[in-house]
């Protein structure tokens, strides 16, 4: 799934998942999840407006290593793409990593066909 560094006025960087990657891979029961960045891995807690309507990931470790990666974005600045991919069946475990550009205009590109459908 493609995600988006999100940041906050706090200076805090996190992600924004995205309402539908919550539903298909997101169940209501879970209230953490692991993170694979690189070689570092990083337990996150999701609140419960994840659920409703506010899919973001906030944690500290998460957000120093999107800053010393250059991965984090400015407040009112283009959010920077980010691959979250799922790690085993049912695990609740993620790798973050860098897309490349073709993945990055997949995810363009599918914005664009929403956006047609929508409108």
């Amino acid at each position: 799934m493609l995600v988006e560094t999100v940041s906050r006025a706090s200076g805090k960087t996190g992600l924004h998942v995205g309402v539908e990657n919550v539903q298909r891979f997101f169940p209501e029961s879970i209230s953490e999840i692991d993170l694979h960045l690189g070689h570092l891995q990083i337990r996150c807690s999701l609140n419960p407006e994840f659920w409703q309507g506010q899919p973001e990931i906030f944690d500290e470790r998460l957000s120093a290593w999107l800053e010393s990666k250059h991965l984090h974005g400015k407040p009112n600045t283009t959010p920077i793409r980010l691959a979250m991919v799922p790690i085993g069946t049912g695990t609740n475990a993620f790798r973050l990593r860098p897309v490349s550009f073709d993945e990055q205009g997949k995810g363009k590109q599918a914005d664009a066909e929403k956006a047609v459908q929508v409108g």
